[in-house]
């Protein structure tokens, strides 16, 4: 249940989307107070339904993305289910869809037509590669995203194959851009006299191709091609990931003189200040492999405790890497509650992330577990709608809902 009153109430999202990258904007901002309702395909559900890992037959990964959403079923392929979309929209504000470009016009729900039932509606549409170009009609998946971006050319060690980033980063962050670009088209809309909606094309490639850092501008003025560098910066040294005495892994970047002074000082390695190969941070980027040579020596002396503790006394950045036992147990994550416990109406008692960002004065929160397949029909259909219970039946009967 929801305690107070939420930043967005009242607005309305209809999440036609499935997967991540187009239903992780709705989870963002229902985590905020947003009516989504997730519009289902009767019968099989969005396809996070059944992806691994499982628990008595449910998935995880359903539990944690499609938490505070409403369930309905409805057949977009079908006329009777379009005519039930639109009557949705007219008292919605958002439509966050992640079809191939055009399959909203072939069930006559693209803009134009949704527009002209709402004209105050938005709608967010996500894909692998934008709604026009020469590749608008291909497949787009994460990892295809991370690809095409020059993400996965970047990743991983130079003298192997290119590797793909370990979480779905470019899912995630395309469901984050679809929220920013809804948060935009509202405020514009709310503000302006006119009130009028809009579409936003968000596609998978370009959410990382825009915080793909200096990549373009250094390949335009330097014609330098940036390639796999492992866990070290390309600008910045000493930084990787260094062994420890008790087998543990720690990671440390030092980008800049001071910062590199209070390193050599912890290490008591003094005369280093003066070697002409690490004078700058240029020259240290051009001696990496002698300047990480020496800290990875330095570190191997120390337990992960041990290093950590003497480098944050010193006050140089320092990591342990973690897995999510280690996450689980820090006392960080604990004493700022980044992990929540969710009552789920299927599987228990379950963990997962807690809300983020945080606000003071609206925070977000947890309210209502992830619903099973058409679990709010009867509310939608029937509250909103006003639709009889031999509607409702007759709709089910020819699996239109």
């Amino acid at each position: 249940m929801k305690k107070g009153k939420m930043p967005l109430e009242g607005v309305r999202i209809l999440d036609i989307g499935t997967a991540v990258a187009g239903p992780f904007g709705p989870t963002m901002l229902s985590d905020f107070g947003a009516e989504v309702i997730k519009v289902e395909l009767p019968g099989s559900g969005d396809l996070l339904r059944n992806i691994a890992p499982m628990y008595e037959g449910k998935s995880l990964f359903w539990a944690v993305e499609a938490r505070n959403k409403k369930s309905i079923t409805l057949d977009l392929r079908q006329p009777k289910g379009q005519e039930l979309l639109k009557r949705l929209v007219r008292i919605s504000d958002v439509v966050v869809e992640n079809f191939q470009p055009g399959t909203l016009e072939r069930w006559d729900l693209g803009y134009e037509a949704l527009k002209e039932v709402n004209e105050k509606i938005i709608l967010v549409r996500v894909s692998g590669y934008g709604q026009d170009g020469p590749y608008k009609d291909k497949p787009g998946y994460d990892r295809i995203g991370q690809a095409v971006a020059g993400l996965i050319n970047v990743t991983g060690y130079p003298e192997h194959p290119p590797v793909k980033a370990g979480f779905a980063v470019c899912d995630y962050m395309t469901g984050i851009m679809n929220a920013l670009a809804t948060m935009i088209a509202l405020y514009y809309r709310d503000i302006n006299k006119d009130g009028k909606g809009q579409w936003a094309d968000i596609s998978l490639y370009e959410t990382i191709f825009r915080v793909s850092e200096f990549t373009t501008s250094q390949y335009d003025k330097l014609g330098i091609i940036r390639n796999r560098t492992g866990n070290r910066h390309p600008a910045a040294s000493p930084g990787d990931a260094y062994l420890t005495k008790d087998e543990k892994w720690v990671v440390i970047l030092v980008p800049s003189d001071t910062m590199f002074k209070r390193l050599i000082k912890a290490m008591g390695r003094d005369e280093l200040i003066d070697d002409p190969r690490f004078k700058d941070p240029v020259k240290r980027v051009e001696n990496a492999d002698a300047i990480n040579g020496i800290v990875a020596d330095w570190i191997r002396q120390y337990t992960m405790l041990e290093i950590r503790d003497i480098l944050d006394a010193a006050e140089v950045p320092v990591a342990p890497i973690y897995n999510i036992k280690d996450i689980f147990e820090d006392p960080h994550y604990q004493a700022r509650q980044d992990i929540i416990e969710v009552e789920d109406s299927r599987i228990g008692k379950v963990k997962m992330q807690g809300v983020f960002p945080r606000l003071s004065l609206t925070p977000g929160q947890v309210y209502r577990s992830a619903p099973a397949l058409g679990e709010h029909n009867e509310e939608i259909y029937g509250e909103l709608l006003g639709l009889s219970q031999e509607e409702i039946g007759r709709l089910q009967e020819e699996k239109i809902i």
